[in-house]
């Protein structure tokens, strides 16, 4: 079987599987193991209780193995078993290991006969075994039984595929010898995942009950449905044995005694039954190691490099250590304010590639949302004409005014400023929840340590609510500047003769947006949501935004466009999402009620996050196309403002036109000013200052805070998982170290040849197929005349077939008949030299 460490190999495989359960990656870490696959009650509880020599399987009827069961046998002096989810418990009678596994397997599943895909890890250890490791899978099943899930069928299938398709397992086929074998469920799904049979073993049960006068003689002779790694048949106890307590040594004794004396397996007896299985399946399981060697290794390999970083800082680690907590949350706090500065500057190590955060999401807000809210609030033309109408005629009161009045300017100018505070605010309180956000995201980093984590977000999120009721009184002050003296002699001011000169001839004329030519202001992906299912539906298309139209193609290519609409007269409004869509939406209208988009009063589009709707919101003001204002009629009584306002006189009229170019031209220069300097109060007052805080002084809040060692306690999560990666870690480790003394190459039986395997086809299930391997003729006895020709050694009997097993111990030959005589031994000399020929005569010529 190979040297030493050939020997030691399942052992350091059973260690891996143990550490990689624990950690939860038992199921993507791919170790060598053989997995055993059958029918209900074909047997193969049995076939594992016959290797230990032990009762410790639940039984029952109906589906009785309803989790996997890995069981690692290791040889030793002594005889116990272990169990993974009890650590430290040794159980020395089997009637607890057997209740136990019934409670674990409860546990998981309940008492209603479902099943689970977690395992059970069992460990025996005992004299009487070869080191060997198994999975005890469900049987397969057809028919629901009780309250079973209907698909019962196909969740057990899935369980086996998720072992038996690992390409480093092999499959164990249990199939009942007094069932047709050419329907075998066992060897029809292990031909599904190795169809080339390199990794399957055929196991014949129940050999004693087959009916008078039949055998598997062609079977286990690998003749008849051939493997290439041939069957081994066994004889389990039968149910009245297992009621009538038999024990297992005798049931063995039984089964050698079964095969020695029965005529159609006496010839093959050394090759067959439980323990010639089991040494089998040892010897097999060892050289698949042995096969898997290289590629394990490399898995290991790169298993270790992924753990070595983390497993860095555990190495040589003392929980109780003062200076080790006092280094770490120096580290923390440090490493805390470096990414908390690089995801607000924009160099984190780790970029978010699905949604914009930290500093981009808040320059989004400074130069998208914040713009977007204050043209929001910009006024309304009809609404700030009657203002200003009723303004005048207030401040003349019952006189009448020759001249346009200062301070209806100065009192309309006053309202517009002061409805910038909103906006300002508004910008302020999606900072503060970006930084608060941003805060959480560093955090993450101190899981380790909760308390420190939660301490650590809390204070730093109180300094920034601080500076946030800091900034927004600055940014009051800021409008209160701009409210407390009207600066006419600005340079940017249109002034009053200006003002008078282009009202002339343009009264009641609606302001023209700034023409940007036909310039591209956006392009991207959107959905029109209004269109009819009976047209189709919702659709996807690229749109492209200008300054005087809105267009959409089929692709990115835009070559195919499938419409062209005008932005002139359009406004925007917000429109709620249907009941089936999730996508945030918006529409463009016509305010006359004049048809947009071919048959429909206004155009929906939808986006699927709030910010590419608020995105796109602010790139049509641009385009001079602003959001809908609803008028309260109910404050004008139904009445137009020009109803209201009563008919104009030219005078009145041209002086309502001078106070509105006067407004507008103030106007814009205060919204320049409060849309470049509220940005610039958030950065220094808010997120410089935060970034400051977190520097200098969160350390020295954290110390006054609390006791040190109370912040720095780890979780106990991050204890188990810090134990159970060192263990993962060191196991990996020893298998390298073991891999690496391992003989590579140690002499073991290469896997035999491929076979004919048609049968396996559910199309020729109906009759069996002529056999691939010629049988031989019996051996004959030797003449006398044969043993006289012969080179002096005896001719010894062959057996009329041998199944196709890697590393077949040699079969003992046996003693000739009676009737034939023994070849006596030809005595040792030289043989006689042979005399020459005379020469021929030459022929005459």
């Amino acid at each position: 079987m190979g040297n030493r460490g050939m020997e030691d190999l399942i052992p350091i495989i059973n260690k891996l599987q143990d550490a990689f359960t624990t950690v939860g990656l038992s199921s993507t870490f791919d170790l060598p193991q053989i997995a055993v696959v059958g029918g209900q009650s074909a047997g193969k509880s049995s076939v594992l209780e016959n290797f230990v020599g032990r009762d410790f399987l639940p039984r029952g009827s109906g589906i009785v193995t309803r989790r996997p069961l890995i069981l690692q046998l290791n040889y030793a002096k002594a005889e116990w078993g272990e169990f993974l989810h009890c650590k430290n418990k040794k159980f020395t009678s089997f009637e607890e290991i057997r209740s136990e596994i019934e409670a674990e397997t409860d546990r998981m599943t309940g008492k209603n006969r479902g099943i689970s895909p977690i395992p059970i890890n069992l460990r025996v250890f005992s004299p009487h075994v070869l080191n060997l490791t198994l999975v005890d899978l469900p049987g397969l099943t057809k028919v629901p039984v009780g309250d079973q899930p209907h698909d019962i069928e196909q969740q057990i299938r899935n369980m086996l595929m998720e072992f038996i398709t690992k390409a480093n397992c092999l499959i164990l086929a249990v199939t009942p010898a007094n069932s047709d074998l050419a329907t075998s469920d066992a060897l029809k799904i292990a031909k599904e995942v190795d169809p080339q049979g390199l990794r399957t073993i055929g196991v014949v049960t129940k050999l004693d009950l087959m009916d008078d006068g039949t055998d598997a003689r062609e079977i286990l002779e690998n003749r008849l449905l051939p493997l290439r790694r041939g069957y081994i048949g066994v004889v389990n106890r039968s149910q009245r044995d297992i009621d009538g307590r038999k024990d297992i040594k005798a049931a063995l004794a039984a089964e050698r005694k079964f095969f020695l004396s029965h005529p159609s397996y006496r010839h093959m007896a050394d090759r067959l039954g439980t323990p010639y299985l089991q040494k089998t399946l040892n010897q097999q399981l060892t050289n698949h190691i042995r096969d898997t060697l290289p590629q394990l290794r490399s898995k290991l390999q790169g298993q270790i490099l992924s753990m070595e970083k983390e497993v860095s800082e555990y190495k040589n680690i003392r929980p109780d250590d003062p200076s080790r907590k006092t280094k770490a949350m120096l580290q923390m706090i440090q490493q805390f304010g470096v990414d908390f500065e690089k995801r607000i500057e924009g160099a984190g190590d780790e970029i978010d590639t699905l949604e914009l955060s930290g500093g981009a999401k808040i320059n989004r807000i400074f130069h998208e949302r914040f713009p977007f809210e204050l043209v929001k609030m910009e006024y309304d033309e009809k609404e700030l004409r009657r203002e200003i109408s009723y303004a005048i005629k207030n401040i003349h009161g019952v006189r009448v005014g020759l001249f346009t009045p200062d301070m209806a300017f100065e009192t309309i100018v006053k309202r517009q400023i002061a409805r910038l505070k909103e906006p300002a605010l508004k910008c302020i309180d999606m900072v503060v929840t970006e930084l608060t956000h941003v805060v959480r995201k560093c955090g993450e980093r101190m899981s380790r340590y909760p308390r420190l984590r939660e301490e650590t977000e809390r204070i730093v999120t109180t300094h920034i609510r601080e500076r946030e009721q800091n900034t927004k009184d600055q940014v009051m002050m800021l409008v209160d500047i701009q409210l407390a003296y009207m600066n006419t002699n600005h340079e940017d001011f249109i002034g009053f003769a200006n003002a008078q000169s282009k009202s002339e001839g343009s009264a009641l004329v609606k302001k023209k947006p700034q023409s940007l030519g036909n310039q591209v202001i956006r392009k991207g992906w959107l959905t029109i949501q209004n269109i009819s299912f009976m047209k189709g539906g919702s659709k996807d298309y690229w749109f492209v935004l200008t300054a005087e139209s809105l267009s959409w193609y089929k692709d990115e290519e835009e070559k195919d466009k499938k419409y062209l609409l005008l932005l002139d007269g359009l406004k925007l409004r917000d429109v709620e999402s249907g009941f089936m869509s999730k996508k945030h939406t918006f529409a463009l209208f016509n305010p006359d009620l004049r048809n947009v988009y071919k048959d429909y009063k206004q155009l929906e589009l939808g986006a699927d996050t709030s910010d590419t709707v608020d995105s796109w919101k602010a790139s049509f003001l641009r385009a001079g196309v602003y959001p809908e204002r609803i008028q309260d009629e109910q404050a004008t009584g139904g009445e137009s403002p020009v109803e209201q306002m009563g008919s104009l006189d030219p005078q009145l009229e041209r002086q309502v036109e001078t106070i509105r170019n006067l407004v507008d031209s103030y106007m814009g220069i205060i919204s320049s000013q409060i849309r470049d300097l509220v940005p610039k109060t958030a950065m220094h007052l808010t997120i410089n200052d935060t970034k400051e805080f977190i520097t200098s002084e969160l350390l020295a809040h954290l110390y006054s805070s609390g006791d040190q060692s109370t912040l720095m306690e780890e979780s106990a999560e991050e204890v188990q998982r810090r134990d159970e990666m060192l263990k993962m870690y060191h196991a990996s480790k020893d298998a390298l170290n073991i891999i690496g003394d391992i003989n590579t190459t140690t002499i073991s039986t290469p896997v035999p040849p491929p076979v004919t395997n048609d049968w396996l086809n559910t199309e020729n299930r109906g009759s069996s197929p002529p056999s691939p391997v010629p049988s031989r003729p019996p051996p004959r006895p030797v003449s006398s005349s044969m043993n006289s020709y012969n080179s002096g050694q005896a001719h010894v009997p062959r057996p009329s077939s041998v199944p196709l097993v890697p590393s077949r111990p040699d079969v003992p030959s046996r003693p000739g008949p009676s009737g034939v005589p023994s070849v006596p031994r030809r005595p040792e000399r030289s043989a006689p030299p042979i005399p020459g020929r005379p020469a021929v005569p030459a022929r005459p010529t």
